[in-house]
């Protein structure tokens, strides 16, 4: 099979060339075929016009000769109209019936223009064509020279056409190529990335098809630095948060106190650390194969609010009228929990939970009143291993509670947003669609 159509180009510029190059040449050859068709209808309707005017205006001149000064008469016309002109009873044979349409077509023509007894003959051999026509009491035939095929041929027209089709097909190339340009683009781009190298933005230009396809290559290599910026941050935060409640670890092991605060201390590290690891664990966490649920977010809140209480902490929780919505359960917990944590280790009570429905979308809102965030730092914030101010919260964590929110609500088709509340403190919200999704 392959060696069956080797002349099939394999590379889409070749393809789209080949194509380019077949049409052309069979628009050409038909636009030549249909001028050379047309031509000859027409310069056959101009030589039956012709002979009709010549013929009658020879019947008219013969019709009021002298029969027996005819001779003369007839080599005058003859010269006139370059024909051949005998009496009917001089001449035996005049050549054979017409069988070409056109001279049928002419034929016709000459009887309905000159009478009836008109008959029209040929000689091939000789390229005659005689005429029989009736000129008062006597008959002539009238024999004129048929146009030698290829003698009117339009060199003018096929000089034009053959211009013509070199600059189609030299434009054809250049389109071709100006097509084929984005995605050779594309293949380098691809071909950079399997290697490892990280190759610059393609240009967001030309057709709307290439433009929507760099535009989502562009979105994959900016999606692709930001994991391999995460992962880089990912090692050195685990080196970082986890070196210093270790070091108070071995730093106690090696004193051997029986200090009830250094135990406390130590207990306290020990819990941060698992915090810690944990953050590492839901940071790389992939929610998406999850399920989803149709089910109600105050049925998620609503245990997380209970436990938080039990443990002493002032958590309220407004509950409004929510649809049913399609969610990941485990997810949509895990981004409550990070609020709540970050509202509690940030904030001062009372936190505040709230939800609501409108526009077909809902709405979770987590408020503190602590000493709330400037506006300018919310994306920061979001950031991975990024946190506040240690020293005026006194919280400590790895700084990824934020932004496990940011993604859970981005899986959810949701925003997430920071923003300071009135009277001091924090909103955190999360909006996401309501009602059923498939994915």
């Amino acid at each position: 099979m392959r060696s069956k159509f080797w002349l099939w180009p394999r590379s889409l510029f070749g393809r789209l060339a080949l194509l380019l190059l077949v049409v052309i040449l069979i628009s050409q050859g038909t636009a030549i075929f249909l001028f050379r068709q047309d031509r000859a209808a027409l310069l056959a309707r101009q030589f039956g016009d012709t002979k009709i005017v010549q013929l009658k205006s020879l019947r008219a001149a013969l019709s009021t000769a002298d029969p027996n000064g005819a001779g003369p008469t007839l080599q005058h016309f003859g010269e006139a109209y370059r024909a051949r002109i005998v009496p009917d009873d001089e001449r035996s044979f005049v050549g054979i019936a017409a069988q070409n349409p056109v001279l049928l077509d002419l034929e016709k023509r000459l009887r309905d223009e000159l009478g009836p007894e008109t008959e029209l003959r040929i000689q091939p051999r000789l390229q005659l064509l005689w005429i029989k026509l009736q000129a008062g009491d006597r008959a002539y035939w009238a024999g004129f020279q048929l146009p030698r095929r290829g003698e009117d041929a339009p060199s003018r027209a096929v000089e034009w056409s053959l211009i013509a089709l070199v600059v189609l097909l030299l434009s054809a190339y250049a389109f071709a190529r100006y097509l084929a340009r984005p995605l050779r683009q594309l293949n380098d781009a691809v071909a950079r990335v399997g290697e490892g190298r990280s190759p610059p933005p393609l240009p967001e230009a030309g057709p709307s098809e290439i433009v929507n396809l760099n535009r989502g290559f562009n979105r994959m290599l900016t999606s692709l630095s930001e994991a391999e910026h995460d992962r880089a941050l990912l090692l050195a935060g685990v080196s970082h948060d986890l070196r210093t409640p270790l070091a108070r670890l071995r730093l106690g092991v090696e004193v051997g106190t029986h200090d009830e605060v250094t135990r406390e201390g130590m207990v306290t590290d020990i819990e941060e650390m698992d915090k810690i690891i944990g953050q590492f664990l839901d940071f790389a966490r992939n929610e998406r194969d999850s399920p989803l649920e149709l089910c109600n977010l105050n049925d998620i809140v609503t245990p997380l609010v209970d436990r938080q209480r039990r443990e002493g902490r002032d958590v309220r929780f407004a509950a409004g009228v929510l649809p049913p919505t399609s969610l990941r359960v485990t997810a949509m917990s895990r981004l409550i929990a990070n609020l709540l944590d970050n509202a509690l280790a940030y904030g001062s009570p009372p936190v505040e939970i709230a939800t609501r429905s409108s526009d077909g979308a809902i709405t979770l809102e987590v408020s503190d009143r602590g000493p709330g965030i400037v506006r300018s730092e919310v994306e920061r914030l979001k950031r991975p291993f990024t946190r506040g101010e240690p020293a005026r919260t006194g919280a400590g964590g790895a700084g990824l509670g934020l932004t496990i929110v940011e993604r859970i609500a981005r899986l959810h088709g949701g925003s997430f947003d920071l923003e300071p509340r009135e009277g001091g403190g924090t909103v955190a919200r999360v909006t996401l669609p309501a009602g059923v999704r498939k994915s």
